[in-house]
């Protein structure tokens, strides 16, 4: 017979199945209103899912790629020298204001 609500180790295996295909949001959404009150409150879905992590990382940890920081850092050194630049350019002279009583002419 159909079960109306998945219970915790069919949610920490779903999570598992999210987690490895990167669809997190969908597994949430997913949640029924019960089943996400199941999983804040259980434990042993917080173990279930803590050891899929762990599972996760060892198995596929030569698929990982890490960012690069490449792009980042060298956006930073040209903001940083575009800065220095308009630093040590001449000031701009800016028109003096007339003072309200004095002849501008004087």
């Amino acid at each position: 017979m159909f079960a109306k609500y998945r219970e915790a180790h069919d949610l920490a295996i779903d999570y598992g199945e999210a987690l490895r295909e990167g669809s997190l949001p969908t597994f949430l959404k997913s949640l029924s209103r019960f089943e996400a009150r199941e999983v804040i409150k259980t434990p042993t879905f917080r173990h279930g899912a803590e050891m899929v992590r762990l599972v996760n990382g060892v198995a596929f940890a030569d698929e990982i790629a890490l960012p690069s920081v490449d792009i980042f850092l060298a956006r930073v050194h040209a903001r940083i020298a575009s800065r220095a630049r308009r630093a040590h350019a001449a000031p701009r002279v800016g028109m003096k204001r007339n003072v309200s009583g004095r002849n501008p002419q004087q």
